[in-house]
């Protein structure tokens, strides 16, 4: 039995050539093809296909809002992205609305073939390039969240470099730890000690444990 695909690109040449390529290929019937997202929907709303090969970035509709609402109205279709560049940041955004497959335009017959087979069984069908870059960005270190609001108006850098100071870092040792030179530092710290009225590091680190920037000794923020 033949999976039946709907595939939905904006590029009228890169729509007909995947359909073309689709149609050379065994166990996959193309039942329908649309120019936006909103075609999309509308085609899997009336054919219910097995799996929609998605284009990322359509006009009045894109991928990613198409992905939500087909995975949300008729979960018995797939999606399968189709994109440009490999590190599009709304591949993960399109992961988020419930797409299962990731291919570049690049992709093979024998490529999409598999993905579609790959979705349809319950995995995740994902191109080489596509597959290294989530994992990249799975196994990047979260980036430390900052207050809403810093006080005394302290940016964002000179918080950091004032916890630093607290930690008994000296202004070497806090330029190498934020890859910065120690002139920088310096003024940073003279910055900090102007908005924040200390007049030496002991009065810094107090001023810090009182904002709360860092824990008291002892203690830790969970």
């Amino acid at each position: 039995m033949s999976a039946r695909v709907v595939v939905a690109d904006d590029q009228a040449v890169v729509r007909e050539g995947i359909v073309m390529l689709l149609g050379m290929l065994p166990g996959i019937e193309v039942v329908g093809a649309a120019r936006d997202g909103e075609e999309a929907v509308a085609l899997v709303a009336e054919l219910a296909p097995d799996v929609v090969l998605m284009d990322l970035r359509m006009p009045r509709c894109d991928g990613v809002e198409a992905t939500r609402r087909i995975r949300a109205d008729h979960s018995g279709t797939q999606v399968v992205v189709l994109t440009t560049y490999a590190d599009d940041d709304s591949l993960f955004a399109a992961l988020q609305a419930g797409a299962r497959g990731y291919l570049t335009k690049d992709a093979g017959g024998e490529e999409i073939a598999r993905a579609v087979e790959d979705v349809l069984a319950g995995q995740a069908g994902l191109a080489p390039a596509v597959q290294r870059r989530l994992l990249e960005r799975v196994t990047a270190p979260p980036v430390p969240a900052a207050p809403a609001e810093l006080p005394d108006g302290l940016t964002a850098r000179e918080a950091e470099v004032l916890t630093l100071v607290a930690e008994g870092l000296s202004n070497k040792e806090i330029a190498g730890h934020l890859h910065i030179g120690a002139a920088t530092v310096k003024t940073h710290i003279n910055n900090l000690f102007a908005k924040t009225g200390v007049r030496d590091r002991a009065q810094a680190v107090r001023y810090a444990y009182q904002q709360g920037l860092i824990p008291p000794p002892g203690t830790s923020f969970t």
